[in-house]
């Protein structure tokens, strides 16, 4: 089982990433990148402590929890968001690392798509 990651450990993985502002969400430490949140720490009672909220699409998520239960898990709360609970005390360095970067890149394109639908009209 991987050594428990802290959220320093999350934190120095998302500076090297392009934009990312170190901020809080709901009281929690949060990485967002041009304004929109991408991680943060849980702040929902509902969700086991010491996890992280990482943005990603539904079907990506549902696939993660199928593979591996024990890392990444959903509440109701969290159900209709597109993100994924991770446990930190479970997650590899590496799939930090991916989910990082995957989750950055879901909310740039995302905010994107919205500045360029806000400019056509």
């Amino acid at each position: 089982m991987p050594r428990a990651a802290t959220f320093a450990q999350v934190e120095s993985i998302a500076r090297r990433l392009p934009d990312v502002e170190i901020t809080t969400a709901w009281g929690q430490p949060a990485l967002k990148v041009r304004g929109k949140m991408f991680a943060c720490m849980a702040s929902n009672k509902s969700a086991e402590p010491n996890s992280l909220v990482i943005r990603m699409p539904i079907d990506e998520r549902d696939a993660l929890i199928a593979e591996d239960p024990d890392t990444y898990y959903i509440k109701d709360h969290y159900l209709d968001y597109p993100s994924v609970l991770v446990r930190l005390s479970r997650v590899t360095p590496d799939a930090l690392q991916d989910l990082l970067a995957g989750a950055h890149r879901f909310v740039s394109v995302r905010a994107k798509r919205k500045t360029t639908k806000k400019r056509r009209t």
